[in-house]
């Protein structure tokens, strides 16, 4: 729990400007000042390829419960990669090693599947042809997601 604290804050913590609002058993919430932003964070169970998901609010977007996944490998062109979240499927837009939601309908869903499940998959297709998943634990995610879109109404 400590270890995983410490990367989730050194992870936001690498550009200036972002504060560690608070830690939620995996999942961390973060504050970015200038332009505002919000988001919580999580590594994958096993790290590895610089993976994370994160789930972002930006106001001045009118922006509100993102999701972004940065895979552990570039996805292969023309594969889709698929989030699972217990009996739930969502085909997610990928290019490179970045992965998200084609619509805010579809962000809506999986965030509501994220708050009552314990864990979700990213899987997918290498550009190696190899398959990979990404595996993220998901207690604690409902409150750092809640705790970021505070902190962003806040200011």
């Amino acid at each position: 729990m400590i270890r995983t604290a410490a990367l989730l804050i050194a992870l936001a913590g690498a550009a200036t400007g972002r504060q560690a609002i608070g830690i939620y058993h995996g999942w961390g919430a973060f504050r970015e000042a200038n332009p505002a932003r919000c988001f919580a964070l999580a590594e994958p169970v096993r790290r590895g390829g610089g993976a994370f998901a994160s789930i972002a609010t930006w106001p001045a977007r009118g922006i509100r419960s993102q999701l972004a996944i940065r895979l552990s490998r570039p996805e292969r062109d023309g594969v889709a990669p698929t989030l699972s979240i217990d009996e739930r499927r969502f085909t997610l837009v990928a290019r490179g090693q970045g992965a998200w939601a084609p619509d805010r309908r579809t962000d809506t869903a999986i965030i509501m599947a994220m708050r009552s499940a314990r864990s979700m998959s990213v899987s997918g297709v290498g550009i190696t042809g190899r398959p990979f998943a990404d595996t993220y634990a998901l207690p604690g995610a409902a409150s750092a997601i809640d705790a970021a879109a505070l902190a962003c109404l806040a200011h």
